[in-house]
């Protein structure tokens, strides 16, 4: 059989297999089937990175501008397609799918703008008798070759963070995406295919974990950009070499309800944070801590609108609730409920599961020991509990080998600028979930939750190096 969608090898597209099966997450069957590279594809594919290196740091960044401007023309253009596609290879809810669309054009958006932005320093030398007529600048040059991990939870949108600002940064690079969601960057590689970008300077190969060391440990690669679980992403850095690493690794986001919020609204956002796209997102709310004076009623008006959430088939317009990416994920998910209910914890709603489908699901009482607390669920659960002082509230959060993003839904400025110097975490998002995210912001975490940051200008950052010039006048 012949596969539905080619890896792109040095730009090009090839078919030499049809060995990788993507199957629909709500229903079980295949949905398509991909070419999958091997380790000698994955060394050629280097090596044209290699050879591109030189053709990409001398793109003028108008036309890196202009290849990136094609992507997001394009991308409108298939917007239908890319979300039907993004809802069965994922299971994400057709709505979502066509947020994430949203957010895959925009990415390349900024990347189109911040292309033409990345500009230098004059310095001034002259800081003592010595250094008198000596001028500085400095400029940003590409670091060389790039090799981009993608998860499986944003096919589309994390592969862009990776792809978009390696093009505006004039590096040439090779993408492994996520083997349960490949589809969604082989779609950016046809659309890459299609621009003026130099030979070679691009490689998009689904393959299989044992095929993929080169990813990570060949030294002609100057920079891994991996998204994914702290387990692998901390393994993988330790093989990396001499290469530059950014690691994105998730965590188990917690939200402040303090008693001046408005419950409402935060019950409302918390729906969205806890079980969007069934929770499976690094910065999903997994622990929800809420002022004693108000957690019964943030409680009781939280169940009752998780009770009224839809869940089911990804493709009808109103579901919310969709499959996990594997049933083994979900059976996952399905014991640690289990283990935190024999730990004490009780149910306030949902806790079944039925494949790769799991209940949204509330719990309180859980033990801060129990993995839905200490660990990062990637499922629809999250759990409840009070606290008594803000203070107190903080130093739960920061009780966390994690720290990514958290949410605070307060009205007090103090008690915000507090939180923003105390809270252990890469991101605080204040009258909101920690959940929340837009493409341009410096993305990323601390501890146990990654190294670096995204979001397009600080991924230039990292795929760039300073190279200085001092010029003497002797005049």
């Amino acid at each position: 059989m012949e596969a539905t969608y080619p890896y792109y090898l040095a730009g090009r597209p090839h078919s030499p297999n049809a060995d990788l099966e993507v199957v629909d997450k709500y229903s079980g069957d295949v949905a398509t089937r991909v070419a999958i590279a091997d380790a000698a594809t994955i060394d050629q594919a280097i090596a044209a990175t290699v050879n591109a290196a030189d053709a990409m740091r001398k793109l003028p960044p108008f036309k890196r501008q202009e290849i990136l401007q094609h992507c997001v023309r394009r991308f409108e253009e298939r917007r239908d397609e890319l979300a039907d596609s993004l809802c069965v290879e994922a299971g994400k809810p057709i709505r979502d799918s066509r947020g994430e669309v949203s957010r895959l054009i925009d990415t390349f958006r900024i990347a189109a703008e911040e292309s033409v932005r990345i500009g230098g320093e004059v310095l001034n030398l002259e800081i003592s008798a010595r250094a008198e007529g000596y001028r500085g600048m400095d400029r940003r040059v590409p670091i060389g070759p790039c090799s981009l991990i993608a998860p499986f939870n944003f096919p589309l949108n994390l592969a862009a963070h990776k792809i978009a600002p390696a093009i505006a940064a004039g590096c040439p690079f090779v993408l492994k995406p996520a083997s349960r969601t490949p589809v969604g960057a082989l779609q950016i590689g046809a659309v890459l295919a299609e621009t003026d970008l130099p030979e070679g300077a691009f490689s998009i190969l689904p393959c299989r974990r044992e095929s993929a060391d080169r990813f990570t440990t060949d030294e002609r690669l100057k920079l891994l950009s991996f998204t994914g679980s702290p387990d692998v992403g901390w393994s993988l850095k330790s093989k990396a070499g001499k290469k530059r690493v950014v690691l994105e690794l998730g965590g188990n986001a917690a939200c402040i309800v303090d008693e001046d919020a408005d419950l409402e609204f935060a019950a409302d956002r918390m729906i969205i944070g806890a079980f969007y796209q069934s929770g499976q997102s690094c910065i999903a709310v997994q622990r929800i801590l809420v002022h004693r004076s108000v957690y019964e009623r943030f409680r009781d008006l939280l169940v009752d609108k998780t009770n009224k959430l839809t869940s089911g088939d990804p493709k009808h317009e109103d579901t919310f609730i969709g499959p996990l990416i594997s049933v083994p994920d979900a059976e996952r998910v399905s014991d640690w409920i289990t283990q935190a209910v024999d730990a004490g914890g009780r149910i306030l709603c949902g806790g079944r599961r039925s494949g790769a489908m799991v209940d949204a699901t509330l719990m309180e009482n859980v033990p801060g020991d129990q993995k839905l607390c200490a660990e990062e669920a990637f499922g629809p659960v999250a759990v409840l509990s009070p606290f008594s002082t803000f203070d107190d509230a903080l130093e739960t959060i920061n009780d966390s080998r994690f720290g990514l993003q958290a949410g605070i839904f307060t009205r007090d400025l103090h008690k915000m600028l507090r939180a923003w110097d105390e809270l252990q975490v890469g991101g605080v998002v204040i009258g909101d979930v920690p959940s929340w995210r837009v493409d341009n912001m410096p993305y990323g975490g601390v501890k146990d939750s990654g190294l670096g940051r995204e979001g397009i200008r600080y991924s230039i950052e990292d795929m760039t190096e300073r190279r200085l010039l001092v010029i003497r006048d002797r005049t």
